[in-house]
């Protein structure tokens, strides 16, 4: 009986951590969109130049694709998940022209 319990117990701190994790990455993004937002009214331009672009680009036609994500975390500071997306963001427009 008191090992049921503690799994019961277990499992409710287990849940409120992954909706806690949730909840903060919904906060995040939000306050990415602001902070973009603000950044455009301001005149402040994204790190991402034509040139790292075209690096990038270049990158992925060389088959380099993992080498694009490094070089774009670099750049940017954005995580594994944000790089991975705008890569594969360059890769589908330029298979849709």
């Amino acid at each position: 009986m008191n090992e049921n319990i503690i799994w019961i117990i277990v499992g409710i701190l287990l849940a409120s951590k992954v909706i806690d994790s949730s909840l903060l990455r919904s906060e995040i993004a939000r306050l990415n969109l602001t902070l973009d937002k603000i950044a455009k009214h301001i005149g402040v331009f994204d790190a991402v130049t034509q040139e790292i672009n075209e690096e990038l680009k270049s990158l992925i036609v060389e088959g380099k694709r993992i080498k694009a994500i490094k070089r774009y975390r670099m750049v940017t500071g954005f995580g594994l998940k944000e790089s991975k997306e705008y890569i594969d963001s360059l890769i589908n427009n330029d298979t849709n022209k």
